[in-house]
């Protein structure tokens, strides 16, 4: 996901009046918010990351790690930074741990306190990083879902439902949105089995372009697919009926 951002949308971090970055929820070790730190100072020297986590003893035991552009606070969704708005917040396996009717209130939370063009960043991934999904939203609300896998620690795409985001890890069931599309993903994926021989990037490539062939709103194309990720318009994956593939907003 780091790579995502300082990727596609690095521009955010460049055209930002105030390169503030938010690490939520960084978990017992300080570990995620050194190495954002660190990345993405390639986009924008001057930026600056703030780790924030509820459990003081975390914040303690980061605070050794602290220097220029990089802090950590004690906090949660009401992001403790003296009236300063994010241009990025992140919250990666934070959100998984509530309930399904709470998840709607902490993005609302989070996403009135975003600068003008800032995102905010909802994942879950796997204990070792392999399997991962994102949503992302600006001030208006979902724009996207993300997924990425690494070659070889996947049979079938779909593999990643497990690793939905809060909003939609109960919906992959038939009749959703979110069902119906990586049911096509999977499809997409079997189809180009006869590329196998050539590799898994070049497997993966083909059948994200058949997804986006067959009216699939993706917002990114072949450079970011050979990565092994995939970003859809959050439309086509919203919580809600479907009839079986893409219908349209």
């Amino acid at each position: 996901m780091d790579r995502w951002l300082v990727g596609p949308q690095g521009h955010r971090l460049r055209r930002a009046a105030d390169p503030l970055v938010v690490d939520l929820g960084y978990g017992a070790a300080p570990v995620t918010a050194v190495e954002l730190f660190t990345r993405l100072r390639s986009v924008r020297p001057d930026v600056e990351v703030v780790g924030i986590e509820i459990d003081p003893a975390r914040v303690a035991a980061a605070a050794p790690l602290a220097r220029p552009g990089l802090d950590f606070r004690q906090g949660g969704f009401e992001l403790p930074l003296d009236g300063r708005r994010p241009v990025v917040v992140r919250a990666f396996n934070v959100l998984r741990q509530y309930d399904e009717d709470e998840y709607a209130a902490y993005w609302d939370e989070v996403r009135r306190r975003l600068a003008p063009g800032g995102v905010f960043i909802d994942g879950t991934c796997d204990e070792i990083g392999r399997r991962a999904t994102w949503a992302t939203l600006d001030s208006d609300g979902p724009v996207s879902l993300s997924v990425s896998l690494r070659f070889g620690a996947f049979a079938l795409p779909s593999d990643v439902a497990e690793r939905l985001p809060k909003a939609l890890i109960h919906r992959n069931v038939p009749g959703e949105r979110v069902h119906a599309y990586l049911r096509a993903l999977d499809k997409a994926w079997l189809d180009a089995a006869a590329l196998a021989s050539f590799g898994n990037r070049q497997r993966w490539t083909a059948a994200c372009a058949a997804l986006k062939a067959d009216g699939w709103p993706l917002l990114d194309g072949p450079s970011r697919w050979r990565l092994g990720e995939v970003t859809v318009a959050w439309e086509a994956v919203r919580p809600g009926p479907t009839n079986g593939g893409y219908q349209g907003p």
